[in-house]
């Protein structure tokens, strides 16, 4: 029997990852640790490889090549003993509309030898009113709160999350968010895909950036942030005047902006320091007879390092 891994080993470990279908490369070298009691998560657009990677770490999916390590084992060796310690929450749970909901989660604590009381984990994830309910009945919502409640009753050191909180109503995704902050707060360790950056700047500790099958960016979502240059962003809005597009660089020369991108309608600007760089955008603009329909400021988001990164946004795929 394998030895069990210090404690500050790390709970995931992946070293050059690779899974292809056919002349179709899904996953082109991916390499990254996650550290015990720490979120982490993949993010990207769909297709970028992210849901492949995580089935990989699952032991759903074989890889192609590469190294992959789960809490200090190995998959098609150790098996059984890493399922004992993880929880999985898939993309797209399907559970029996028939069953009750404490049925439901009595019976994915019985595929554990050690778990938790079903009855405490419905109540962690809100369900208590709802315990007798048939799954059938239930909202978009409790249903991925159940999901996410038959992923906890095993008491896993591990939580592989897929994309939990595609399609759910923000008070819905913020549900989970509470949930996920739970978990970690018992020093458990959580592994996110999303593509929701916002979903990513709560919950993760760290984050990969992933793009066509590649980590093309890693590190704490604000040390991500930064690396932009700026921590503000001023979108330009322009009316239409026939004038042909803005000169970058003249925008880019302004006090207080590091950078400058075409946006549909306007302009993107990263900027320092916004009290000097917004007027000096505005005298700008008159000084070339432009008119201007809107203008907005914000912290940088993750968002903004992924377009600054590849030139397009998410939502573009």
């Amino acid at each position: 029997m394998t030895a069990a891994p210090p404690l500050s080993a790390p709970s995931v470990v992946v070293r050059d990852l690779h899974k292809s279908y056919g002349t179709v490369e899904a996953v082109r070298g991916l390499s990254f640790d996650v550290a015990p009691g720490e979120c982490f998560g993949l993010l990207g657009p769909n297709g970028a490889g992210k849901t492949t990677t995580i089935e990989i770490l699952e032991g759903l999916l074989a890889p192609s090549t590469g190294e992959v390590v789960v809490l200090g084992r190995r998959w098609g060796r150790d098996d059984q003993a890493i399922r004992e310690r993880m929880g999985v929450c898939l993309q797209q749970t399907v559970l029996s509309e028939k069953l009750q909901v404490d049925e439901t989660v009595a019976l994915f604590r019985s595929f554990y030898r050690r778990g938790r009381a079903p009855e405490a984990v419905i109540a962690e994830v809100e369900l208590t009113e709802k315990a007798q309910a048939r799954v059938g009945t239930l909202s978009g919502g409790q249903k991925q709160r159940l999901a996410v409640a038959c992923a906890l009753v095993g008491d896993p050191e591990l939580l592989f999350l897929d994309e939990p909180t595609t399609g759910l109503d923000p008070q819905s995704r913020r549900q989970v968010w509470g949930i996920v902050n739970g978990f970690k707060a018992s020093r458990r360790t959580v592994l996110l895909t999303t593509h929701y950056m916002d979903e990513a700047e709560r919950l993760c500790d760290r984050v990969a950036i992933v793009d066509h099958g590649r980590v093309i960016a890693e590190g704490p979502p604000q040390h991500l942030m930064v690396s932009l240059g700026g921590e503000h962003v001023v979108e330009i809005a322009l009316r239409e005047d026939g004038a042909g597009p803005p000169a970058l660089a003249a925008f880019q020369a302004l006090p207080g902006v590091r950078a400058a991108q075409l946006e549909p309608g306007g302009l993107k600007l990263t900027v320092t320091e916004p009290h000097l760089a917004v007027p000096a955008v505005l005298e700008r603009l008159r000084a070339e007879g432009r008119e201007l329909s809107g203008l907005t400021t914000r912290h940088a988001s993750l968002e903004d390092v992924f377009v600054a990164l590849t030139g397009r946004h998410l939502r573009d795929e």
